[in-house]
């Protein structure tokens, strides 16, 4: 790895990136292929919340009333995902583990079942390719399904990908393209004269940089330094994940050949299967601060309700089981771009949508850098819309 020592003062970069999730990596691939010198600063690049995600780049399923304007940002990064993805592995020679699968979302009761037909009729009045199934014509889709499955809507345009894959070839490509890492975890915001001006890093050394970019995900809103007015309204949201290994496929077909998610007692659950066999089983959703401890409760609530779902579910091997902190924001979106502290951009606040945002959040955020512009359709994403917001400390993280 390159980059094993901070970067000297009077070579430094134009642009510092603060985290090196899924997030900080593309920012940085793309700000580098804009002609940009660029270093990022993590003690552990490619890790964090990759390796808990589920990787479903699930614009359509993951519609909830109120966030129309996130849905239009939702599908502009699905659409480009083919593109970025081929052009990743191209330059890498790495497998992201894209698959244009699909999905199933199905209903278990007659509540879950009115639920579900009040989501479809939203997503048809957006305008989105949603279709109807009856319960006969979802378990004819995936014959693992229970009996009990009411109905269910097919969405063909929503896929998935291999967040920990995908991590890999960021990483790799971010090195090709002449990246320099740090490994290690910033502590402090520089600024100076009313401007961001780098980051103080925990090996005892200070990065000064033209421009930095605030990646820290669930981290964004702890970092020392920040002023009140930009510090991001970021609160970490626990949650749970299971990863199971599914039998090879038998000649009358895969364990499951899409993802499937349902609405369980009122909790939202999905099943991801990819094409090595793991099967992604998620995820709990808990307001629980900086825990991110796997509890025995957990990881039955998802074997119980995945079980309802597919019975044949708990037969199969349990491979691992993990926690992870999504960095929530008070309006479920993301935070992109400039600040109103100059220098200091963005790019933070994903939640539920990180993976499926990585392509256009790396694209927004090189063109931020490049022209001091916001380019459509991030702009309603400003981190500027919480200017208004009252003067609050940020969050302290325990040690």
């Amino acid at each position: 790895m390159r980059g094993t020592t901070p970067a000297a003062p009077h070579n430094s970069p134009d642009v510092l990136v603060l985290g090196g999730g899924l997030i900080g990596l593309a920012t940085a691939w793309r700000a580098a292929g804009s002609g940009l010198t660029v270093t990022v600063a993590d003690p552990e690049p490619g890790g964090g919340a990759a390796r808990v995600a589920a990787g479903m780049l699930a614009a359509v399923t993951e519609l909830h009333y109120g966030e129309e304007t996130l849905l239009d940002l939702n599908l502009a990064s699905a659409a480009r995902y083919p593109a970025f993805v081929a052009e990743l592995e191209e330059a890498t020679g790495l497998d992201t583990g894209y698959r244009a699968c699909g999905t199933l979302a199905v209903a278990l009761d007659a509540d879950d079942r009115a639920h579900l037909r009040e989501l479809h009729a939203l997503q048809q009045r957006c305008g989105l390719d949603s279709q109807w199934l009856t319960g006969r014509e979802c378990r004819r889709l995936e014959p693992m399904l229970a009996p009990s499955v009411r109905g269910g809507a097919r969405v063909d345009g929503d896929h998935q990908i291999d967040p920990r894959r995908l991590a890999a070839a960021l990483l790799r490509a971010c090195e090709a393209a002449g990246v320099t890492f740090l490994r290690s975890r910033a502590l402090r915001l520089i600024t100076a004269q009313d401007r961001a001006v780098g980051a103080a890093l925990d090996i005892g050394e200070e990065v000064h940089a033209g421009q930095t970019v605030l990646a820290l995900g669930s981290r964004s809103g702890t970092l020392e330094g920040l002023p009140p007015e930009v510090a991001p309204p970021i609160r970490p949201v626990k949650g749970q994940v299971l990863r199971l290994r599914m039998p090879p496929a038998e000649p009358h077909g895969a364990f499951l050949s899409r993802t499937v998610r349902a609405v369980v007692r009122g909790g939202a659950l999905y099943l991801v299967p990819r094409q090595d066999g793991e099967l992604v089983v998620g995820a709990t959703s808990e307001e629980l601060g900086w825990d991110t401890t796997v509890t025995a409760g957990g990881v039955y609530e998802l074997l119980r309700d995945a079980h309802e779902l597919v019975p044949g579910v708990t037969e199969l091997p349990l491979a691992e089981t993990l926690a992870g902190l999504r960095p929530g924001s008070p309006d479920n979106a993301p935070l992109l771009g400039p600040t109103a502290l100059t220098g200091l951009h963005l790019a933070t606040g994903h939640y539920r949508h990180g993976v499926l945002l990585t392509p256009l959040t790396g694209e927004v955020l090189a063109a931020s850098l490049t022209t001091g512009e916001l380019p459509e359709p991030a702009r309603p994403f400003t981190p500027r819309r919480f200017d208004t917001s009252p003067t609050r400390a940020p969050q302290e993280e325990p040690a």
